[in-house]
């Protein structure tokens, strides 16, 4: 069983979008390349899933899934997920860092005006 050309050349239009998308972003400075890595991945994934829609249609075996669109979607909900996971990582540590940064300008505006007070 093979898929069919119109879906092989519409999911390889499709990464090929987004590979453009997330290199753009990257050059413009809109999206730092320690974030892409995931897109990129994403958007090298479906062309190689294309290609070896044997490792599709035995992933989908292995799973259990009833067609390869569900196994496609379940992956898709599972990146939404890491995404998800890892985009809170980097919100907790940012908000740490600001919790950090607003303890030290409290304090050096409390040198500040102990020092102006002396004088």
């Amino acid at each position: 069983m093979d898929m069919p050309l119109k879906q092989k050349v519409f999911a390889i239009i499709l990464a090929l979008i987004l590979l453009v998308i997330v290199f753009e972003l990257v050059r413009r400075r809109r999206l730092k390349i320690e974030y892409s890595w995931l897109w990129i991945l994403t958007g090298l994934s479906i062309p190689f899933l294309v290609w070896r829609y044997d490792l599709l249609l035995f992933l989908t075996n292995v799973s259990g899934a009833v067609s390869s669109t569900s196994t496609l979607f379940a992956f898709a909900f599972f990146f939404i997920i890491l995404l998800n996971l890892h985009f809170s990582i980097v919100i907790s540590d940012m908000q740490n860092k600001l919790k950090h940064l607003i303890q030290e300008n409290a304090l050096l505006r409390q040198n500040i005006s102990e020092s102006r007070k002396e004088v």
